[in-house]
């Protein structure tokens, strides 16, 4: 219990965003099996499902910098309401008819809603805290969504052969839970202020200023962004080149065991992500970083050599997991302390465009690879991206240091890592 009381003291509104994520991940069935969907219900090839989610990258492009800009502008409680209920009203049309194409884009019409929501949810954490807290609230935040996922990705396993749609109605109705607790539950969303030395980095600046301008004359944040864009593509592999490698080696049984292995990752992150933050928290958001990068490839190795062995499948997800933890407990806090609150919104979203964009570029690259040289080549390039990553990191470390001095002004042997 002792770990758990690390999160007292946030505001109120954090915890009810964190019963929300909850809840609306207690039915968060589809997206797990989405390559599945695709490739076993639909008939489509790792090619052609990567070339589909490039074109769904495409579309969010938009999606996700209104979603920015009007998180900045207007009130991000009610961004997020109305999304949710165009999301609502759409995984329900799913339930109810038969799944082909059709249905399919109406799913992606969903998450694109749910894209334009995200900047807000995100820059609703950091408001609500200053940046000494601001890793404790995401690490609950993400404790949360993780504990609405633990046996939700093995129950839309167990669906997903016979019973597909009643998948899309639990989602729906999950969400709808959700859209209750914020609308009626979260009614103060003033904006904390950091009076501390290292809040200057966090001060308002002109409402009108690009934020893209502001990302490119700052070094760190674009390296920050590239680096990013190359993590998210090794961290999909899970979602992508796992799931298919499953059906392929597994047969009929790949998607029940691919259910079963994003269950164990949820009830372990469950697990340690309290224990995580509390034993890291004198580490560095960029310590983390690539401690939390190396444990991922580790994993992927692990499934990329045995893959037949059950023991070891599972085995690969408990040491990737330990590297997602880890990476979420640096990636938002590391970005929310060196932009203006005023363009938290608008600079999340142009770097969930660049992350999903160049993300999906690579994903189409590694599905080609997949198809024509096979999976232990497509696994090879994934490593070398990772690799990528990590040298970025470091590079990045050097830079931050020169240009956010105030965040280094209280560095202990301990925590300088």
């Amino acid at each position: 219990m002792k770990l758990f009381e690390q999160y007292r003291g946030l505001r109120r509104e954090l915890y009810i965003l964190f019963i929300g994520r909850m809840m609306t991940n207690m039915g968060s069935m589809i997206w797990p099996m989405f390559t599945l969907i695709l490739s076993k219900k639909l008939g489509m090839s790792a090619g052609t499902i990567a070339s589909y989610m490039l074109i769904f990258s495409i579309v969010a492009l938009p999606m996700n910098l209104i979603g920015g800009r009007l998180a900045d502008k207007y009130s991000k409680k009610n961004i997020i309401v109305v999304c949710d209920i165009i999301s609502i009203a759409s995984y329900i049309y799913c339930s109810l008819v038969e799944i082909n194409f059709r249905a399919i884009v109406v799913f992606a019409a969903a998450s694109l809603f749910q894209t334009i929501e995200w900047p807000s949810y995100d820059a609703l954490v950091a408001d609500f805290t200053v940046g000494a807290d601001r890793e404790r609230a995401y690490s609950l935040s993400y404790l949360g969504a993780n504990l609405g996922l633990v046996l939700s990705p093995s129950i839309g396993g167990l669906l997903f052969n016979e019973h597909l749609n009643l998948a899309f109605l639990i989602n729906g109705i999950s969400i709808a839970l959700s859209t209750f607790l914020i609308a009626f539950f979260i009614r103060d969303t003033h904006r904390e202020t950091d009076e501390s030395a290292a809040g200057i980095y966090e001060k308002d600046i002109e409402s009108g200023a690009s934020s893209l301008k502001y990302i490119l004359s700052h070094r760190v944040i674009w390296i920050y962004i590239l680096a990013s864009m190359f993590a998210n593509t090794v961290y999909e592999m899970w979602n992508y080149l796992m799931p298919l490698d499953m059906g392929i080696v597994h047969g009929d049984r790949g998607a029940v065991l691919y259910g079963t292995m994003t269950s164990l990752n949820c009830i372990e992150v469950v697990l340690f992500t309290a224990l995580m933050t509390r034993l890291f928290r004198k580490v560095r958001d960029t310590g983390k970083m690539v401690l939390g990068e190396t444990l991922i490839l580790s994993g992927f190795v692990f499934f990329m050599f045995f893959t037949k062995n059950i023991f070891f499948c599972y085995l690969s997800i408990f040491v990737f997991t330990l590297g997602e933890i880890l990476n979420t407990l640096a990636s938002s806090p590391f970005l929310t302390r060196r932009i203006p609150a005023s363009h938290r919104g608008r600079i999340m979203s142009v770097m969930g465009v660049s992350v999903s964009m160049g993300g999906a570029l690579l994903r189409n690259l590694v599905g080609s690879v997949y198809d024509k040289s096979g999976s232990r080549i497509a696994w090879a390039l994934v490593l070398a991206l990772g690799l990528g990553e990590i040298m970025m990191i470091f590079i990045m470390r050097k830079h931050d240091r020169e240009e956010y001095k105030e965040l280094y002004a209280e560095v202990t042997k301990e925590s300088d890592l």
